[in-house]
């Protein structure tokens, strides 16, 4: 049975313990072991590296050299690393190990709280099959990201909140590989409640799938 470690943190804003007991149940039911922790200290542990999935839900927060050089070299090794929104975007922003393993670093969501436009660029995908182009509410993501991503969803700014951002296309939700690891991010959901909408849990739920070690 595949083994996943959740690990949530950081800014409460991001409701992180909340959406860390979602994603457990879902792994759950997909037939993960799953452990939930608020330890930070686990990253220093060999269950990560022993792990199949590691998904911090972290906003913030400090990651100590050692501990991220520890997760790269598990992710190397095949360790699958994953999470939405805040979580691998926003978690440890001033580790350049973590930064680098995964791909994506938040910098802006200009207008806070609107309504945008998810495109499906992959339909081809397994993750994203059978998903529709569809409408979303939450904070529209700006990334700065690896140019090794597979771009399998975007959404395009109107510039009406930063001219600076108009007709700029953007991923919503990508994949990778590092090593014999892979990486699965998702920009949707800022909060617990967004996983009522149809597609962003569905989205979450495959990507996570994917990324666990094979």
């Amino acid at each position: 049975m595949r083994k996943a470690i959740i690990v949530w943190g950081g800014w409460q804003g991001h409701e992180p313990e909340e959406c860390a007991g979602i994603v457990g149940e879902m792994l759950a039911q997909d037939g993960f072991t799953t452990e939930v922790t608020n330890d930070l200290g686990i990253f220093c542990s060999p269950a990560v590296a022993d792990a199949d999935l590691l998904v911090p839900i972290i906003t913030g927060e400090m990651l100590e050299k050692p501990h991220a050089e520890a997760l790269v070299k598990a992710v190397r090794g095949g360790l699958g690393l994953g999470g939405h929104h805040g979580a691998l975007a926003t978690s440890f922003k001033e580790s350049a190990p973590f930064r680098y393993v995964s791909g994506v670093t938040w910098v802006a969501h200009p207008g806070s709280i609107i309504d945008f436009r998810v495109s499906i660029s992959r339909t081809d995908d397994p993750v994203m099959q059978g998903i529709p182009d569809f409408d979303y509410r939450s904070e529209q993501y700006y990334l700065h990201y690896d140019p090794s991503v597979d771009i399998l969803a975007t959404t395009t700014f109107n510039g009406d909140y930063d001219e600076a951002t108009r007709d700029v296309t953007m991923p919503v939700v990508f994949k990778r590989t590092f090593g014999a690891g892979r990486i699965f991010y998702s920009a949707l959901g800022h909060v617990a409640a967004e996983f009522d909408h149809p597609y962003m849990g569905l989205i979450l739920r495959r990507g996570l799938d994917w990324a666990a070690r094979r």
